[in-house]
């Protein structure tokens, strides 16, 4: 049986690099994001599929995983990686007493609700055995000066994370890359392809995921 992946926010950076891991290792891959050509340039190499998807919009979430239950052997979905994220402004100089309002709230309906939503939809697509992986950051638990909104959206995934994997019976958790090399805020750190490895570790193996923040040192140690 061919394992199912659906991955938002896989035009580039961290997402795409997930998204080409779990290719590698055979698994029907189906991406998310909103550029179209970049997807339909990337779905077409990995031969999978693709929908343009802006995950500040439930229904196109769930279009997204309607189409991804049915590709492959059309079983439904196996692994749900929610990856799109955004942050408005120089990363670690955005402090949260300057945040504007309308930048709080775009980063909190990407970054924690555009997960709510993408989990929600794709649950329905799951059986028992159905596994997400969300990526999280230690900024998320760790208060650091200047990282304002983009904090506080990673400490409200880490709670989403955990309150699914206490109502759900798929297994839910989060990984902890560290500082990666991504557009997203342009403060270097490892490639996004050294780390890809840690999703797909991570969603082998569901007992180790559930409730659970993983990191680069669990994966080390796992796998040395």
């Amino acid at each position: 049986m061919t394992t199912t992946v659906a991955v938002t926010g896989a035009t580039g950076g961290l997402g795409e690099a997930v998204a080409r891991a779990f290719a590698d290792e055979g698994a029907t891959v189906v991406v998310g994001g909103r550029d179209r050509d970049a997807l339909d340039a990337l779905a077409a190499e990995l031969g999978g599929e693709s929908l343009r998807t802006d995950v500040r919009d439930e229904y196109e979430l769930e279009r997204l995983l309607e189409r991804a239950s049915k590709a492959g052997d059309g079983s439904g979905v196996d692994v749900l990686v929610p990856c799109a994220a955004v942050y408005h402004g120089d990363a670690g100089e955005t402090p949260l007493p300057g945040e504007s309002y309308s930048a709080f709230d775009d980063t909190m309906r990407t970054n924690a609700r555009g997960v709510f939503a993408a989990v929600r939809e794709a649950l329905p697509h799951m059986d028992e055995t159905g596994r997400v992986v969300i990526p999280t950051g230690s900024v998320g638990r760790d208060a650091d000066a200047g990282f304002g909104a983009y904090a506080v959206s990673k400490a409200a995934v880490e709670g989403i994370m955990r309150q699914f994997a206490a109502d759900c019976e798929q297994a839910v958790g989060c990984v902890d890359p560290g500082a990666v090399d991504t557009a997203l805020h342009g403060m270097g750190g490892r490639g996004p392809g050294d780390v890809a490895g840690l999703f797909t570790w991570a969603a082998s193996a569901p007992d180790r995921l559930d409730g659970a923040v993983l990191d680069l040192a669990d994966w080390r140690a796992a796998t040395a």
